[in-house]
């Protein structure tokens, strides 16, 4: 029952993941840009900094001094990356930015590849590129046009920083989760935060606010627990492949929710994009089947 129940919580880790990009396009009406980003991830470290509270004490160690450059490099990463976000979403549709999002996998592969000196097989490469000729596809603002869209550019940056972060993070992914959520939660949350007020946004209502707070505990925070809680069971590779399909749920949300309709040009990059992230998962699950 175990291995069910993992798999569970890894789709409501990539549903909750997913509900991030269409929401925060609605609240975007009411909220700054930086200042959603700052709201976001302070919901997600509040949130689990409360669970934590009730939580099992942790087997994990506790972050130490040698784990302080990763930590500060994630944060600021954190901080840059829903900024270019929220304004990707702001400039560009929902579910443009859903589908960019996997160029994130992307970012990860090409970084781990030449810092890390990690090994890319030769199915990941070929989904590398089916993902960006999609990304490409989905840059430019329609099929009769040839000007890029600058709400694409900002989602493309965001997935490039959220890559070097995810390699800073692999680095003390041993270490206690809650202390990693809460850190990355409250500080990239304040950090965002003043860069809204040198910015001088003008803060939303109390109503848009808990929104945000909510959404972001929700989008971020228990997306991170539970797939933190998936993992434990089925192992980094098989829960990040049932992860992959977060942005096709934020797709599908754009569509049903912002009554969002597809362009012929997006119809095929999302085709492409589904050819590139179901060599992702292939090639993640014959990796875990061999080792």
């Amino acid at each position: 029952m175990q291995k069910p129940k993992s798999i569970i919580f890894a789709f409501l880790a990539a549903t909750f993941y997913a509900i991030n990009v269409p929401f925060s396009k609605l609240l975007l009406n009411h909220v700054g840009a930086t200042t959603m980003a700052a709201l976001l991830y302070l919901g997600a470290g509040i949130g689990i900094g409360i669970l934590s509270l009730f939580a099992k004490k942790e087997q994990s160690a506790r972050l130490d001094r040698k784990d302080l450059p990763f930590v500060v490099g994630m944060i600021v990463l954190d901080i840059a990356a829903p900024i270019f976000l929220m304004l990707g979403i702001s400039y560009g549709s929902s579910s443009n930015a859903s589908l960019l999002g996997n160029f994130e996998i992307v970012a990860t592969t090409i970084i781990a590849l030449v810092v890390f000196k990690e090994t890319v097989s030769r199915r990941l490469w070929a989904a590398i590129a089916l993902i960006t000729i999609s990304s490409i596809l989905l840059s430019f603002e329609g099929a009769d046009s040839l000007r890029f869209s600058y709400g694409s550019l900002y989602v493309l940056v965001a997935t490039v920083c959220w890559g070097f972060e995810n390699n800073c993070t692999r680095n003390i992914s041993s270490k206690s989760t809650y202390e990693i959520v809460v850190l990355k939660g409250i500080f990239s949350g304040l950090g965002s935060l003043v860069i809204a007020f040198i910015k001088r946004e003008t803060m939303p209502q109390l109503t848009y606010i808990a929104l945000a707070l909510l959404l972001g505990f929700a989008a971020y925070g228990l997306s991170i627990f539970l797939y933190v809680r998936a993992q434990n069971t089925l192992g980094a590779a098989k829960t990040s492949a049932y992860y992959a399909v977060a942005p096709f749920i934020g797709v599908f949300l754009s569509f049903v929710f912002l009554k969002e309709r597809p362009t012929g040009m997006y119809l095929t990059a999302l085709a492409v994009m589904i050819a590139g992230t179901a060599l992702v998962v292939a090639d993640t699950l014959l990796l875990r089947s061999v080792f």
